[in-house]
This record gives structure tokens, C-alpha cells and sequence, in this order.
């Protein structure tokens, strides 16, 4: 008989451990190992894998650097401008790429819609695990999808997939999902550590030798993350993902991590009665204000991957019936929030510590950057104060512990694409203001915080 063990995995990290321990000590997180059996014997799918993959090719020479071919990789169009700028421009032969999401924000969808697009150039491949082939089918003629030269696969068994695969030599495929496939060659039950590691595993080798572009669907956790061991995140080309609210009208499509273009690139998709529909100027949806200003609202301008966004911002300052006032952040850094109020309290004068504080970017989106910080210190106190912000004005700076207004990368396409809309003021760093003045639009460069607040007193 094959001989077994046991072995523990920590799900944040990947790294092995010979025995359960509540605290992994690759990464230090706790209660993160999970049990899995290795299979050591003939019937164990890694070594199988291994014995027909990559040791039967012959053995790679030792290259110089300066003599590796530097033409540009071939990129293939999904038919969708934004899935292909968060891609880098395009799908990439024999690269792997990991999509995410909550149930409902549309992952099955957008690769359906991407397949039917792209089956009538080039053969393809749909493999679902979690929906029979007659839920897809219902669902491509729902969606009014052309289904003509679609090829479908019901199948779980992963050794199964790759012999078809091989046999139909696809061009690309798509697994649906992840964590449903299996092994034979291991005990575990599919969507544990061991199953999906090795799943991903084989199916990647396959991807890499046939020069197959491959899409892997992915759960996620209760805290957005993707679930599955950390080494998965690692073996895949290509890791994206799909926001948004299940009853919400926008998706948002972002890059993770990407091996072939630029990380944090994001797309904007609306989600209509006839599936996923890109938003070629996203700055469009996310500033649909009303018709008159609001105290405490503000618009930035932020950076996603190669490209500047507009959005709004809006804060609520209310006196708190509570000892500890409450600071709610949706879409922002809650930390970034209280540091901010601290020096506003310290270089602007504006005392919050009696107030509840709340804010909020507007359309879903989650800014991560600094830039926001000018924008967001300007939305609290016109709240505050219950003074409104000018509807044509535009604020981008990151702000110190110090009190000072720092500049930030890409500031003169960042107050180009302001005057593009029709703003007419801008606040920005005096390090961004540009040195020759834009047409119809009138920039206050700032150095201080007590400067950008004094334009409200």
C-alpha cells in the first residue's frame, strides 16, 4: 500500500509544518494551519504531474541576459477594453489567471461573455464544476450570448479535464471553479489546502507546456480575501478582482497582481439585464452629483494603475450622544481617517473629538492612495462648518503628520483630466501646480493645511 502522512499548512503563507501548532511560525498569524494527507505513493497526483510534465523536456542552457529575445509578447483581445487594460492590454498565451469575487458579483458572467466572444476566432474551452451545463446554457441565451462554436465540459476530475484539454487543444479554457475540483491521487475532500494546491498545480503545468491561456475561478473569504492556500496566489500569472455590491449596478475589475502589465489597474463594468457592460469613462458615473452643493462633499481626482479617475467624497459630522465618538470610513483607510483628525486638530484648529465622524467615496470605489487625503480633510470641514464646496472646484494632495500638503505622482494629468470635465478651481500641492496656466481652469497651489482650511473660513 501507498505509504500516507499527515502534514499542516498555513492558509495565509503556504509554509508546511510536521505538526498542528496554534501559531504558524513562517508568518506568526494564528490558528491559520489546516490538515492534509500526502499521498507518497504512485497514485499521488504531484508526482504524476511532474513524471509527464516539465522532466521530460530537455535540459535548458545557461543564456546571457543581453541575448534574450526582447520582442514584445503576443497579446490576444477579450473584446473588452477595460478587462483587457486591467489584463496589461490583452490575455497572454500560456499564462494563468486567477479571478475573484463574492458570489454574485458577476465572475461567471464575465467569463462567459469573454468566451462566446472569443470562440468564434479561436477554440475554447468552458469547464464548469458548481452548475450543470444546462444552468450555463440558460444563462448564455438569457444574456443574449452567441453560443455557436462554444465547447462546454461538466467535470471535476482534474487529470480528466487535462486529457480532454489535450484532446480539443483549446486556446483557452476556464475552470469554474477552483475550489470544486479534485485529484484522485489524494484523500482529502475538493477545496481543502492539499486539493486546491495541487489542482492548481497540475492545471498551471498543462497551461505552461501547451501554451494554453487559462482562467481559474476563485472563492473568497468573509473578509474579501481569496480563500485557498497563499501558494496559489503565488503560482498564477495573473491575480484579479471582481468588487462590488450583489445589489448594486457597477462592478468594479481590479488587478491584483499581474505578471505582464501594471498592478492596480482598474476596470469599471455596469451590470444590465444583458450582463457585463464596460464603462469607458468611469469619471462620468462616479460624479453624477445633484444639482445643487452639498456640505460635505468633495471631488478628487485618484490614480488607478495608468490612468486618473474622478470621484466624490462625502463626510458627515455629528455631534456624538456617546464617550467615544465613532469614526466610520467605506471605501477609505479608517486609520488614515483618524490620523487625519488628529492634524486637523493640531495644525487646523478643528476640534472633532466630541463629534462622530463619517465618510464615504462615492460608487463603491476604494481609494487606497494618499492623494485623498487633501480632499477628504476639506469634505470633513465643510461638513463641519455646514459651508459647501464650490461644485466646479477639484482637491488632490497627500497631508503630513506636520501639517504640510505633499505632492503626488502624476499631478499634471491629475488637473488635466479636472479641466477635461469643465472644473474651473483646483487645490493642489505647490509642488503639482503646473508652470503654464490651463485654459478655464484656476489652480490654488497649497504647501499647508491651515491654507486649503482657510479657504472655507
Amino acid at each position: 500500500m501507498a505509504k500516507r502522512k499527515t502534514a499542516y499548512v498555513c492558509t495565509e503563507c503556504g509554509s508546511d509544518h510536521s505538526k498542528w501548532q496554534g501559531q504558524c511560525s513562517g508568518c506568526g498569524q494564528w490558528n491559520t494551519l489546516k490538515e492534509f494527507v500526502v499521498d507518497t505513493g504512485k497514485r499521488t497526483s504531484a508526482a504524476s504531474v511532474r513524471s509527464s510534465g516539465y522532466a521530460g523536456q530537455t535540459t535548458q542552457k545557461v543564456v546571457a541576459l543581453n541575448s534574450v529575445d526582447l520582442a514584445e509578447m503576443p497579446r490576444i483581445t477579450t473584446g473588452m477594453q477595460e478587462f483587457d487594460r486591467v489584463l496589461g492590454g490583452g490575455l497572454v498565451p500560456g499564462s494563468v489567471i486567477l479571478i475573484g469575487g463574492h458570489p454574485g458579483a458577476g465572475k461567471s458572467t464575465l467569463l462567459l461573455q469573454t468566451v462566446c466572444r472569443m470562440a468564434a476566432s479561436q477554440p475554447c474551452l468552458y469547464v464548469t464544476g458548481e452548475e450543470s451545463l444546462q444552468q450555463v446554457a440558460m444563462r448564455a441565451q438569457r444574456l443574449g450570448l452567441p453560443t455557436d462554436n462554444v465547447n462546454m465540459l461538466a467535470e471535476t476530475d482534474v487529470e480528466a479535464i487535462v486529457n480532454i484539454a489535450r484532446q480539443e487543444q483549446p486556446k483557452l479554457m476556464i475552470i469554474d471553479s477552483i475550489q470544486v475540483m479534485h485529484l484522485a491521487g489524494l484523500e482529502s475532500a475538493p477545496g481543502s489546502v492539499s486539493q486546491v494546491r495541487e489542482s492548481a498545480a497540475f492545471l498551471t503545468q498543462f497551461a505552461k507546456q501547451s501554451q494554453t491561456i487559462l482562467f481559474l475561478v476563485g472563492h473568497v473569504t468573509k473578509d474579501g480575501s481569496l480563500a485557498g492556500p497563499k501558494v496559489l496566489e503565488h503560482m498564477i500569472d495573473t491575480s484579479i478582482m471582481l468588487e462590488g455590491e450583489a445589489d448594486g449596478r457597477y462592478r468594479t475589475l481590479r488587478g491584483i497582481k499581474n505578471r505582464f502589465g501594471a498592478i492596480n489597474e482598474l476596470g469599471v463594468f455596469a451590470m444590465l439585464d444583458k450582463g457585463l457592460r464596460e464603462v469607458k469613462n468611469p469619471s462620468s458615473i462616479f460624479l453624477s452629483r445633484g444639482e445643487e452643493a452639498a456640505a460635505g462633499s468633495a471631488v478628487m481626482v485618484i490614480w488607478e494603475g495608468t490612468r486618473p479617475m474622478l470621484v466624490e467624497v462625502q463626510a458627515l459630522v455629528d455631534e456624538s450622544h456617546f464617550g467615544n465618538p465613532r469614526r466610520v470610513a467605506v471605501g477609505l483607510d479608517q486609520n488614515r481617517l483618524s490620523m487625519l483628525l488628529a492634524v486637523m486638530n493640531r495644525h487646523g484648529g478643528l476640534h472633532t473629538g466630541d463629534q462622530d465622524v463619517y465618510v464615504n467615496v462615492v460608487g463603491g470605489v476604494k481609494v487606497t492612495e494618499t492623494s485623498s487625503d487633501l480632499a477628504l480633510v476639506m469634505a470633513i470641514l465643510s461638513s463641519f462648518r455646514n459651508r459647501s464646496l464650490p461644485m466646479d472646484m477639484m482637491v488632490f494632495g497627500e497631508v503630513g503628520l506636520s501639517g504640510e500638503i505633499r505632492p503626488v505622482p502624476s499631478g499634471q494629468e491629475r488637473i488635466r483630466e479636472a479641466a477635461k470635465h469643465g472644473f474651473k478651481k483646483a487645490i493642489v500641492p505647490k509642488a503639482n501646480a503646473p508652470k503654464e496656466t490651463i485654459p478655464g481652469l484656476e489652480v490654488i497651489p497649497v504647501t499647508r493645511i491651515s491654507e486649503a482650511l482657510d479657504y472655507l473660513s
